[in-house]
């Protein structure tokens, strides 16, 4: 039998270096080992890296190319888009278990030890040397890289405390210390925000990334260390708080760029995915399609926003916090209202506000109009754009041949209607809101026939806000809720008490 058809429990039967050689291993690198592990992947048409969204056609296949390539890897892109993650699901590219000689803290390859430790035992006991086996998962190292990293963080240095306690003079290369990356020998190593690392501490790693060997102070050490190196970095961070060094990204063999999800339906099922849904929230919260693509219009909204810095983009975690957030406030009116289950409104959609105001980085604009405004305003345009594709155009509406579908209600608001849409009302007291208001009932019937019970109500909800949108009805803020009226009484009345003085639009 081949050595790498061996089970993982009958390799644990191995225990010397005899037996290992019995069983026929031979020394492979991390990276052939990671480009076989891929290979075999790749042939028996099995997914490489799940879980990871949008990339199918442009990061992952680059990051395939790169590990059949055996390279380092530098993923660069906006914060968000799910480089860390990319880099922890190597590991499993890697052989589930790999021998180690025992004790050795450079996990030393039996028949090629590296460390003095490893060798003397090597030499000491022969084929009698003992044997353990390191699971992939302890393979892993990860940094991040802080302007207080030192040298002797990442490679080493001498340890007085070791030379005093072996008794060993200074000069002994037993008394060094090494760093996480001496110890990541044989695995991967990643070092997040790779900029931040200051210029001298990368020149430290020319020559491990070039020739795999290290330098320790006045130590004459050789040691080919056998790393898969993957860096992660910002392009922000390029000018604002350092850079990468050009020898240094010249030693990185690949570059690859990430990007953020590029349709709603990839967005959705990222958020779908990470969003943190507690217990009991899925059977007392009841959700639907279009709350989840209002959510997500609000990052497309953001990365294209005057208001929003574009160099530093909009994370995916934005969206994620935002779902989250929407399902508590649901579950919190449900709770108040002693309800045993309910439907999301678009009020709901609307209180994730703090979900937005510290996922965003601001230009100066952007800071005068305050973060709640900018939120309230990416809001608005994420109930705009979703707004159009289950209803009409109000704007062409007005022009159809076969009427104005919207006319009943905005006539309804022009004879000085109002309706309050509080943030906590009981569903009994929404509902009878929403059906007062005439024609609204039948324009979701006709636009939208498949919508039934509770959906209704949220589409009879939605259109409100989507006429607001469209500069058909006002919409005031409520220090409970939402007002809305016709949009010149709107204009020329004064804010009542609990409502906001300043009227924009969300």
């Amino acid at each position: 039998m081949n050595y790498k058809d061996i089970p993982a429990d009958k390799l644990q039967q191995i225990k010397t270096l005899g037996q290992l050689k019995a069983a026929g291993y031979e020394p492979e690198s991390v990276r052939q080992e990671l480009r076989r592990n891929l290979i075999k992947r790749l042939q028996n048409k099995e997914e490489v890296f799940p879980g990871i969204w949008g990339y199918e056609e442009t990061v992952i296949p680059d990051m395939q190319r790169a590990i059949l390539s055996m390279h380092h890897i530098n993923l660069l892109g906006l914060r968000g888009q799910a480089k860390t993650r990319i880099a922890r699901q190597m590991i499993d590219l890697l052989d589930e278990y790999i021998p180690v000689v025992q004790g050795s803290e450079l996990n030393d390859d039996p028949l090629h030890p590296l460390s003095r430790y490893a060798k003397d035992m090597v030499h000491e006991h022969g084929d009698d040397t003992p044997i353990s086996w390191l699971h992939r998962s302890d393979r892993y190292t990860e940094k991040l890289a802080t302007p207080d990293v030192s040298v002797a963080d990442l490679i080493g240095d001498a340890d007085p405390i070791k030379a005093a306690t072996l008794k060993l003079p200074y000069s002994d290369e037993r008394v060094i210390h090494f760093g996480l990356i001496p110890r990541s020998h044989r695995g991967i190593f990643v070092i997040n925000e790779l900029p931040d690392l200051q210029a001298r501490i990368q020149v430290a790693l020319f020559n491990i990334l070039q020739e795999g060997d290290i330098q320790i102070r006045g130590f004459k050490v050789r040691m080919p260390l056998d790393i898969q190196f993957v860096f992660t970095a910002n392009p922000e961070d390029y000018t604002n708080r350092g850079s990468i060094v050009t020898p240094l990204k010249d030693r990185i063999d690949s570059q690859i760029i990430t990007h953020y999800p590029k349709t709603i339906e990839t967005g959705k099922k990222i958020t779908q995915q990470e969003a943190r849904v507690k217990d009991g929230q899925g059977e007392l919260v009841q959700t639907n399609d279009i709350i989840g693509d209002l959510i997500e219009q609000v990052a497309f909204e953001a990365r294209e926003s005057e208001y929003v810095d574009p160099k530093s983009g909009v994370s995916a975690r934005l969206t994620i916090s935002a779902f989250e957030n929407l399902l508590s406030a649901a579950e919190r009116r449900a709770l108040l209202n002693g309800e045993s289950e309910t439907y999301v409104r678009v009020a709901d959609f609307l209180n994730t506000i703090p979900s937005v105001t510290g996922k965003v980085e601001l230009v100066y604009e952007g800071e005068q109009e305050g973060a709640g405004h900018v939120a309230q305003v990416l809001m608005g345009k994420a109930i705009r754009t979703q707004f159009l594709k289950y209803f009409p155009d109000p704007d062409k509406a007005k022009k159809a041949k076969a009427g104005n579908p919207y006319k009943k209600i905005t006539d309804w608001f022009g004879d000085g209607h109002t309706i309050d849409i509080l943030n906590d009302a009981p569903a009994e007291e929404y509902k009878k809101a929403l059906q007062s208001i005439p024609g609204l009932a039948e324009l979701v019937e006709k636009q939208q026939p498949k919508a039934k019970g509770e959906e209704k109500l949220f589409m009879m909800e939605f259109a409100l806000h989507g006429l607001a949108e469209h500069s058909q009805l006002s919409k005031n803020r409520l220090s409970t809720g939402l007002q809305f009226k016709d949009l010149l009484s709107g204009m020329f009345t004064m804010p009542s008490f609990g409502e906001e003085e300043d009227e924009e639009d969300f």
